[in-house]
């Protein structure tokens, strides 16, 4: 028991706190083993673009000094890629820092925030934080139940967190869905759309979040440079909403909380084209021969939209877990027979194929 439990806030006591994929060198560490690969994080396997690797060299001779906070020639460059105001622009530590801060900023002791209960696990950390009733929403068939949520809409929803495409599951929201959604939701509820995974998917009917925020003031659109541009290190990531929802955010934003590496990064990767189209290249070829592989080995798995697959195991996820671990392979296990696995370069899905056969 913590001898400060009662000092501090009983809505933080409740929280359980995110825990990250296994780092490699833990594994090396703990198991001896020295060719150790990670497909539990979602990490772009290919690494970040040659042109970020030198922005970010460039930079490390000026560490001394405090960043834009604003981050003016990022939001500049970003704007232009986006085709919107730099106005409707905010950067966090990564968008997980934004999905906080959102919350920080609208939700008020008592409000409901609502989510899938199959979803990113940082939502109810979020709404904890601040004092807010988590409101989880069963999923229906590994997907968001959007009926379900727009049934649950009450008066004192303040805050929904949508995940499009959906982590851990890779399923996603589609147009038809998302415009039902929104046309249900009040202008006082806060829409945010956590597209973590947008540029993987290649679905007509995923709704970009960009291109309805004309017309949905209440929705505030999320991204990070974590994924698919592979600057998971160095936290980057953005929030696109209306001026005056940004404005709010911005009361609450640390200052200096996106570092000039990140943000001179960001810039530089928003610039090569040629690494986003490999990667998905990458992504697509590798999820194919993961699917079959799976099919081969008698296991079940959802569609995924994304750089990851969700699949179900006969046997406990932390089971298969351990005995990968052993064998130089990491992934996430989720709950009873479920894991997510990241789709890595074809020697690495060569490799968790190798060692799933042999652990199965």
């Amino acid at each position: 028991m913590n001898k400060f439990a009662d000092v501090a806030k009983k809505s933080v006591m409740n929280i359980k706190p995110y825990v990250p994929g296994k780092p490699i060198e833990e594994v090396q560490r703990e198991h001896g083993i020295k060719d150790v690969i990670k497909l539990a994080s979602n990490e772009n396997p290919l690494g970040p673009s040659k042109l970020a690797v030198k922005a970010m060299e460039k930079k490390l001779r000026s560490v001394n000094l405090y960043p834009e906070s604003g981050a003016y020639y990022l939001r500049r460059a970003l704007a232009k890629h986006l085709k919107i105001r730099e106005s409707m622009l905010v950067f966090g530590n990564g968008s997980n820092e934004l999905l906080n801060l959102i919350a920080e900023a609208f939700v008020e002791p008592g409000d409901e925030v609502m989510f899938s209960a199959l979803s990113f696990v940082v939502y109810p950390i979020a709404a904890d934080t601040v004092g807010g009733i988590a409101i989880q929403i069963p999923h229906k068939d590994f997907r968001h139940d959007i009926d379900g949520f727009i049934k649950r809409l009450s008066h004192k929803t303040k805050l929904v967190y949508l995940c499009n495409p959906n982590n851990p599951t890779g399923t996603i929201i589609t147009k038809e869905e998302f415009e039902k959604f929104m046309s249900a939701v009040g202008l006082k509820t806060i829409v945010a759309l956590d597209e973590a995974y947008f540029e993987y998917v290649q679905d007509k009917n995923y709704p970009d979040g960009i291109k309805y925020l004309a017309k949905y003031p209440n929705l505030v659109v999320l991204r990070t440079f974590s994924k698919i541009y592979g600057l998971a290190g160095i936290r980057i990531g953005y929030a696109a909403a209306d001026p005056d929802i940004i404005e709010i955010i911005e009361r609450v934003r640390p200052p200096f909380n996106a570092n000039m590496i990140a943000q001179a990064a960001g810039e530089a990767a928003l610039r090569d084209r040629e690494h986003l189209k490999n990667t998905v290249k990458t992504n697509n070829e590798g999820k194919k021969y993961l699917c079959s592989e799976f099919k081969k080995l008698g296991m079940e798995f959802v569609r995924s939209h994304a750089n990851f697959i969700f699949v179900k195991f006969k046997a406990n996820s932390k089971v298969v877990f351990e005995a990968l671990l052993k064998k130089g392979v990491i992934i996430r296990p989720q709950f009873d027979s479920f894991a997510r696995i990241t789709i890595g370069t074809m020697e690495e899905n060569k490799k968790l194929a190798k060692a799933l056969k042999a652990v199965l």
